[in-house]
């Protein structure tokens, strides 16, 4: 690991920052005092919102964390094929008695109003997804001594992560669980993404900045192939889901190992924008007809999302899951962090134990 990683975290595993609930303080806090470096997201957040989970991670934990930030996304979806949409999830509507979303919601995610408060208040570090920040935003955080890394899915986006200054890249297989954090939203590239250890290997070739990976890792083995690949450090968000300090429903935490759900895969259904899930009725009946258009697709179905996990229905709620969902282990965060530590240990002492002999 480079010394600024190490400074941050013991273990070179760190906790994803999973939107929409998922990634709260308990979660992160856990995650820190055990030696790896938790994450809280702050998108879908106000600037306040975002701000009182800080204080509350502060008050659970002296250990450092971080931020992720959503970019401001391009005005670009079709009007009238959000209009479709709508139309067409007007059964949905119906069927969970609840009005569909209002799609006029913006899309900069309070980015500006967020920034200011992480420059005045910093934290020990901040990740980006959907895009690059700027130099000059980067530069600034670099004057607070707060460490930077930017999210990419493919050589040329951490080419211009490196070159707009960022600390680290996150690289992102498309084996992740969510959204793919791709800088442009392409449909004509829908499920075209790098598998992670190929991306890691050509970033590692493209960038001389850490990488951190992540993309379906679930155990410490996996973790060790991503180090002798060229990451600093591994990403878990599927494999802290099921923790208890996870603030993902019950239905999404058992769907994890469910045989029910046999296979994820990646939809717009939910969001408009391509993100991984376990297949669920929702999924497979919208998934073919929802429009490049986010964020105002997620805005659209948040109603119905939530009316389906009140309801305990798994078939309309978004799964968000990556390929190694069924590896899923339901342990406290602190414990799962010292178990992937020593299965990656294990998994080292391995290889040097084959090669010597």
């Amino acid at each position: 690991m480079s010394s600024a990683l190490t400074d941050l975290c013991r273990y070179p595993i760190v906790q994803a920052p999973m939107a929409g609930g998922s990634s709260g303080p308990q979660l992160a806090a856990a995650v820190s005092e055990a030696g790896g470096l938790g994450f809280l997201a702050a998108g879908y957040k106000t600037a306040d919102g975002m701000y009182n989970e800080i204080k509350q991670l502060r008050g659970l934990s002296g250990r450092p964390f971080g931020v992720n930030l959503f970019m401001p996304q391009p005005a670009l979806a079709d009007p009238s094929a959000v209009e479709v949409y709508r139309h067409q999830l007007a059964g949905e509507a119906a069927w969970y008695e609840t009005p569909l979303g209002d799609t006029d919601s913006g899309g900069d995610d309070n980015y500006d109003a967020k920034l200011a408060i992480l420059l005045e208040d910093p934290v020990p570090a901040v990740s980006f997804t959907f895009g690059c920040p700027t130099r000059d935003t980067l530069d600034a955080f670099a004057g607070v001594g707060t460490y930077t890394v930017v999210t990419v899915t493919t050589p040329e986006e951490a080419q211009a992560a490196q070159w707009a200054g960022a600390d680290a890249v996150c690289v992102q297989g498309i084996e992740a669980g969510g959204h793919q954090s791709t800088h442009r939203d392409d449909p004509q590239t829908d499920g075209t993404g790098i598998g992670l250890l190929s991306l890691v290997s050509q970033v590692r070739e493209t960038v001389q900045i850490p990488i951190v990976a992540t993309g379906g890792l679930m155990r410490g083995s996996q973790i060790a192939a991503v180090l002798a690949a060229g990451a600093e450090a591994a990403q878990l968000g599927t494999a802290f889901l099921a923790c208890p300090e996870s603030g993902a429903s019950p239905l999404h935490k058992q769907a994890l190992t469910n045989p029910l759900f046999v296979r994820t895969a990646l939809t717009r259904a939910f969001s408009g924008r391509p993100a991984r899930g376990l297949v669920n009725r929702f999924m497979r009946e919208h998934g073919p007809y929802a429009p490049a258009a986010y964020p105002q697709v997620h805005y659209l179905t948040a109603g119905l999302r939530k009316a389906a996990a009140k309801a305990g229905d798994a078939q309309g709620m978004a799964l968000w899951a990556g390929q190694g969902h069924r590896m899923a282990r339901e342990l406290p965060a602190g414990r799962l962090v010292r178990l992937l530590a020593e299965e990656l240990d294990a998994a080292r002492t391995a290889v040097s134990t084959g090669s010597t002999q």
